[in-house]
């Protein structure tokens, strides 16, 4: 019977997701380029579009990068998410809807619009944070953000932890809420410090949730894409600042080689699924034990 109930859910993702992978495996074992959008029949090639794309080194500098960015990007919005859960909990009622208010604010916002706002944010010449850091005495009058790949993916990086932090702001702070009060009020008596009552205490009550958290945040930052790819349009560097994400739109619509574009979209799928089992099963073992 739980498999009858299933089986509807199972039926629409095969037919949503099922058909467009796996168009795109075949497209990635195909010899597709500009000519055969006009009609010409492609040439089966087999494993030969991943050979290319495995030997080019700009490929590996790219999925580096990625691996990199995402890695900063967890950790950040793990961190600063589970800093202010912790704040939504301890303040009054009215600083808490305040801060609640604003998480959902900066939650609603698309992610095309963030990055233009924090684009502007960032402008040379009437950006505010040009101006801020002029007015306390830098020299930062005409200083572009954007042309050097360590500054580029530092404002991309603000602009994807700042999008993922109130989700995990606020599913931490409904663990927060599960943690029995008594428990803590215990281990203060006991002359547990503020460090020892979160590591000892909360940390066993959110872990399950924490470990979710961080899988799909992985998911997530691996695949980001619509802020490097804006950011990139107002000026900054493409070549030292894909993705894996926009690498394989720029090689597939940029450069017109649609199979290779495919052979790189499905390196990614399947490096996504791999951590996600990896992940899954790590998080079923701990419950396990």
């Amino acid at each position: 019977m739980p498999y009858a109930l299933l089986l509807p859910a199972a039926l629409v993702l095969a037919l949503v997701l099922g058909y467009p992978f796996a168009r795109l495996v075949v497209l990635s074992m195909q010899k597709f380029g500009l000519k055969q959008q006009f009609g010409a029949p492609p040439d089966w090639v087999g494993a030969a579009n991943y050979t290319t794309i495995l030997q080019d080194t700009q490929f590996w500098h790219v999925l580096y990068r990625t691996v990199g960015f995402c890695f900063a990007a967890v950790v950040l919005t793990m961190v600063l998410g589970m800093l202010v859960a912790l704040l939504t909990r301890r303040v009054g009622r009215v600083l808490r809807l305040a801060l609640i208010v604003s998480l959902l604010l900066a939650w609603a916002m698309p992610p095309l619009s963030a990055t233009v706002v924090w684009q502007w944010l960032f402008d040379t010449q009437y950006g505010l944070v040009n101006w801020l850091l002029t007015a306390l005495g830098g020299d930062f009058h005409g200083h572009s953000w954007l042309t050097n790949p360590w500054s580029f993916f530092g404002v991309a990086l603000i602009i994807v932890v700042w999008m993922g932090i109130p989700f995990v702001a606020f599913t931490l702070y409904a663990g927060l809420t599960q943690v029995p009060g008594e428990v803590l009020e215990a281990a203060q008596l006991d002359g547990a410090n503020a460090w020892q009552r979160f590591r000892h205490v909360i940390m066993p009550f959110l872990r399950p949730v924490v470990l979710i958290l961080t899988a799909l945040s992985v998911l997530w930052d691996f695949r980001v894409f619509t802020q490097i790819y804006v950011l990139q349009k107002a000026g900054g560097i493409s070549r030292d600042t894909n993705l894996l994400g926009v690498y394989a739109y720029r090689v597939a619509f940029g450069e017109n080689k649609f199979d290779l574009g495919a052979a790189v979209a499905v390196v990614m799928v399947l490096i996504t699924l791999g951590f996600t089992v990896f992940y899954l099963r790590q998080i079923t073992r701990q419950e396990e034990l």
